[in-house]
């Protein structure tokens, strides 16, 4: 049995899961989220908990037992507390604001970056442009939101200028020795 499908996930007192076949729906005090399961899948609620168990013991099974736990867990994490990733802007001259809901990124290229934020994101600017926080109630949005503002200006080894993530150690190289003549 794997060992994170068979834990139940508990469900907090402002949250409301609604089980309807195969199709899950989770609702808390930040949002909502639905979400449409593979139908061999069992998941039941009871006594405040949302079990997940599988039919057999099929290889497909097995994958998606602990999966669709982990899945259901994020929802429930999200619509209560919801996911944050916090980016780091180093570089002379990059730096992030915020027009309106835009989040506009100067990365040292000859024009600014415009981004739009998906429904149920947002975008919060600290330290003077330097610390940008993407937060949200969908934990793959909001993850490969940050990864692809981090792709725009990834963090080069030398300097270590760029977009790096919170907790991201970036090796330096020591660069170009001087000419032996």
């Amino acid at each position: 049995m794997s060992r994170i499908g068979r834990k139940p996930v508990p469900i907090p007192d402002k949250v409301q899961v609604k089980i309807d076949g195969t199709e899950v729906t989770v609702k808390g005090p930040k949002g909502e989220l639905y979400y449409k399961f593979p139908p061999e899948m069992v998941i039941r609620q009871e006594d405040g908990q949302v079990i997940v168990e599988r039919p057999s013991d099929h290889r497909q099974h097995r994958a998606l037992h602990g999966t669709i736990r982990a899945l259901i867990n994020n929802m429930v994490h999200g619509v209560s507390l919801g996911f944050e990733k916090t980016l780091v802007i180093e570089g002379v001259g990059y730096r992030a604001e915020m027009n309106g809901k835009t989040l506009v990124m100067y990365l040292g290229f000859s024009h600014s970056i415009p981004v739009e934020p998906p429904q149920d994101v947002e975008f919060v600017v600290e330290e003077r442009g330097r610390v940008v926080r993407v937060r949200g109630i969908d934990k793959q949005v909001v993850g490969e939101l940050a990864a692809n503002l981090r792709k725009l200006r990834p963090p080069e080894p030398y300097k270590g200028k760029g977009v790096r993530y919170e907790d991201e150690r970036v090796r330096r190289k020591a660069g170009k020795a001087g000419k032996a003549s």
